[in-house]
């Protein structure tokens, strides 16, 4: 093993050396600049343009990919990025995007594997929340022998979702070595989000493209989905309005806290103008699950952040959203704002969810380790046709868990959930540099609004939430080391304490 280790780390030296030293100016990079043309050359005039660009792309990952395992927060920005435009590419050409990111996601992983041969400092994985995702993984790994599944296959497509890309939090825990870096990781999330919305506008103000239209019609139970209330739902570059209407709704609350936080005037400003384009994208994809999440982020804000100003704030925006809610309109999009309020107008999409709960609870019941993973919804419906749990619409996050993984899978689950909000809550009130603290109220806000969001929606399963989860569940457990006054708890004090004494005793011996 160690030998394997040895020649990895000469191999990905020479890389670097051959790549990022030298920049390919040897006869090495001329002979393979050249291979690259020739075979460009040969696969636009063979198969067409479209698949020269597949050629240019792969020209062009390769060396972003290999730069990746020597920059760990760049590789974390490439995920970042591949997981907001995967579905706008998967649209229009099908490439193996999603296999290539967690085939990153588990590269870079083993590259700090590699790195701990010689470093041996595991203390960036040491904390209670590792614990448990360990236990997570661990879990859903062993699923693969659940004599309940009606396929092994269906595990494979989805365990790289529901556990491989867990595997994000050690990196991201490993590469976040400086606050600077974290700080730049949110920016870029914050950064693709603004644009997401502002594509999101083209789409309502200017029109869908042509290739999105093709799509939208090749699949008429898509067209139906999205077409309601006379207009077409926006959905930006994501698969459907109501994943990307979630990210909105809690990237929107994000930047209005960081609009109260101790940061600058120009940064204020951006992050004002990146909440109204949020609030209006939202609006437009016509979701009610992220139109009801942007009060339930206010609520915890305001408990959270208990001030007289922040109370009497708070009390304001829900006197005019309750006047917003029952001033009467012909307008199509006001009035989906308004139906996720006005309990009559979702009546039937409630009872229809509680009878599919109702109709799953005895088979949950007598399934303690569930059905398997994947054997409902999508993966469900292709490797396991015909069977009840395909069949099976769950239409929630924690449905689906209980069904695929088992109440026990659920409560495993909801205890790693509790851990989360338990350490950020608790970091929180820690700290003291303001900015850590600004952006611990943001996480934790975000994090309330996901696992809320979870009932009625897979929130955060779906890509690209699902990345950015695991990226601030990595801040969360990081940035408290940045801040030089952060106070540590009572019994680490005593221990210092402790040690100091022993150690002024034995200096004085």
């Amino acid at each position: 093993m160690i030998i394997v280790m040895n020649v990895y780390r000469l191999f990905t030296n020479w890389l670097h050396e051959q790549f990022f030293l030298k920049k390919l100016n040897t006869p090495l990079g001329f002979a393979f600049l050249s291979a690259i043309g020739v075979l460009m050359a040969f696969v636009i005039s063979s198969l067409g343009i479209k698949y020269g660009a597949v050629v240019f792309v792969g020209m062009v990952s390769f060396p972003m990919f290999l730069y990746c395992l020597f920059n760990l927060p760049f590789g974390l920005s490439l995920i970042v990025f591949v997981s907001f435009m995967l579905n706008f590419v998967k649209k229009f050409i099908d490439v193996p995007i999603g296999i290539a990111q967690d085939a990153l996601v588990f590269i870079m992983f083993f590259t700090i594997i590699i790195n701990q041969v010689k470093e041996r400092d595991w203390a960036f994985a040491k904390h209670p929340i590792s614990f448990w995702i360990v236990i997570w993984i661990f879990y859903n790994l062993i699923q693969v022998i659940n004599p309940s599944a009606a396929s092994q296959i269906a595990w494979i497509y989805t365990v790289r979702s529901v556990a491989g890309l867990i595997l994000l939090y050690f990196v991201a825990c490993y590469a976040f070595s400086s606050l600077e870096i974290i700080l730049k990781t949110i920016k870029f999330i914050l950064g693709m989000s603004f644009l997401s919305a502002l594509y999101g506008l083209k789409q309502e103000w200017v029109g869908f493209s042509d290739g999105e239209m093709a799509w939208l019609y090749s699949n008429p139970h898509t067209l139906e989905l999205f077409f309601q209330w006379g207009r077409l739902r926006i959905f930006s570059f994501f698969s459907d309005p109501t994943t990307y209407g979630i990210l909105m709704a809690y990237v929107s609350v994000f930047c209005s806290i960081l609009c109260l936080g101790p940061y600058r005037i120009s940064l204020k400003i951006v992050s004002g103008i990146c909440v109204i384009s949020c609030i209006l994208a939202m609006a437009y994809a016509g979701s009610r699950t992220p139109i009801v999440l942007i009060p339930v982020g206010v609520i915890f804000y305001t408990v959270l952040n208990f001030r007289k100003e922040i109370i009497i704030a708070a009390g304001g925006f829900f006197i005019l959203g309750t006047g917003f809610v029952m001033k009467s309109t012909s307008n199509a999009v006001v009035y989906r704002i308004q139906s996720a309020f006005i309990l009559t107008n979702s009546k039937d999409v409630v009872d229809v969810r509680m009878k599919n709960q109702e109709k799953i609870q005895p088979y949950v019941q007598r399934h303690p380790f569930g059905g398997g993973l994947g054997s409902t919804g999508l993966w469900g419906r292709r490797f396991s046709p015909g069977t009840f749990l395909a069949e099976f619409d769950h239409d929630s996050g924690f449905v689906r868990l209980a069904v695929e993984v088992g109440w026990i899978g659920l409560f495993l689950y909801m205890i790693f959930i509790y851990q989360c909000m338990r350490w950020g809550i608790y970091y929180y009130f820690r700290v003291r540099d303001p900015v850590i603290k600004n952006l611990y109220l943001a996480i934790n806000t975000v994090f309330f609004m996901l696992v809320i969001a979870s009932y009625p929606q897979e929130a955060i399963l779906q890509v690209p939430t699902s990345i950015i989860f695991y990226l601030l569940l990595a801040a969360i457990v990081k940035m408290k080391d940045f801040d030089e006054n952060f106070k540590k708890p009572i019994s680490s004090n005593v221990q210092q304490f402790e040690e100091k004494e022993k150690l002024q005793t034995a200096e004085v011996s």
